[in-house]
């Protein structure tokens, strides 16, 4: 009995090994999580609260910040027309997206995700624009809209039809829409490959038993599909809105927010006060506006996420 007490000690581990080897465990965890967590407090959460101390202050970026106004600047943004205006044309780009850019993605999707003839050339086409930078892709779609039909693709097209030339860029009637269109073409075929991804999730056992007890395709899509791309949905049109709010780079290469402020964003706003105005107090609330709106949808969307779902269940 007492050499197989013995034995039975050898073999079992000491609580304070298991305890030692835990410790150790974690310390290799947090040494290769330490890089990471340097660079995000440096570049992420560090800029962030400098700009929120900048936001109170009138700085024109030139030495040392000063002259302390409190949330003057906050005030003024609110009450500031063009401000104002940015977010209603955020808003309209948002409304246009959700109601025409990703139903549109989501047929299609369905569509090239079945067995259709050259679905392979389909998806590479439609994602190819998003492989463009954005400079490429406003510099490409200036030059479709120039006004000249001689020189430009789209006017040049309307004058074929016996139409008159429109001044896209230019007309306050139809600059947003003309940006909304570039900015449909570059971004959807990654919405495109979100849907396709999410289709390929769904088992087709669930989509045969649908047709064996009689539902055709388009109650098969309303009933089955949309149901399980639900998360897939619910992720296209979190990202599509937080890029609606953010989206600068191609606005600012076609139109630079005009004309008289027709196609003015938040961030086309904040960098005009920011960086060509050097109102970098004023830009940095501006900022601050801007990230508490992407806060708080970031965590309307993870409250929705927390929701099962018809594919898991979880």
């Amino acid at each position: 009995m007492q050499s197989y007490s013995a034995t039975q000690n050898s073999i079992l581990p000491k609580k304070g090994s298991r305890i030692s080897r835990r410790v150790n465990d974690r310390l290799v965890i947090v040494l290769f999580l330490l890089p990471a967590l340097i660079i995000f407090l440096l570049f992420v959460i560090y800029p962030i609260f400098r700009s929120i101390y900048y936001s109170t202050f009138d700085w024109k970026g030139l030495g040392a910040a000063v002259n302390n106004v409190g949330l003057d600047n906050y005030i003024k943004i609110l009450d500031d027309e063009v401000f104002l205006k940015s977010v209603k044309n955020v808003l309209i780009i948002i409304v246009l997206s959700l109601a025409l850019q990703l139903p549109a993605a989501i047929v299609l999707a369905n569509m090239v995700g079945r067995n259709l003839p050259g679905r392979a050339l389909f998806r590479t086409t439609f994602f190819l624009p998003y492989v463009l930078s954005e400079v490429n892709t406003g510099i490409m779609w200036m030059l479709l809209y120039n006004p000249d039909p001689e020189r430009g693709f789209i006017n040049g097209i309307l004058v074929q039809l016996g139409l008159h030339p429109v001044n896209w860029l230019a007309d306050l009637n139809v600059v947003l829409i003309a940006v909304f269109i570039s900015l449909t073409w570059k971004y959807f075929g990654f919405h495109l490959l979100l849907y396709l991804t999410g289709l390929q999730n769904i088992p087709t056992e669930i989509e045969e038993a649908a047709r064996m007890d009689g539902a055709n395709s388009i109650q098969s899509f309303f009933f089955i599909t949309i149901p399980l791309l639900s998360s897939t949905i619910k992720t296209s049109v979190y990202m599509s809105v937080l890029g609606s709010i953010q989206q600068f780079i191609l606005v600012w290469i076609m139109t630079r927010g005009g004309p008289v402020n027709a196609s003015e964003t938040m961030a086309t706003y904040m960098y005009r006060f920011g960086f060509v105005r050097f109102q970098f107090g004023y830009g940095s609330a501006v900022a601050i506006i801007m990230f508490i709106i992407c806060l708080i949808l970031s965590l309307v969307y993870l409250q929705l996420t927390r929701k099962p779902d018809y594919l898991t269940g979880l």
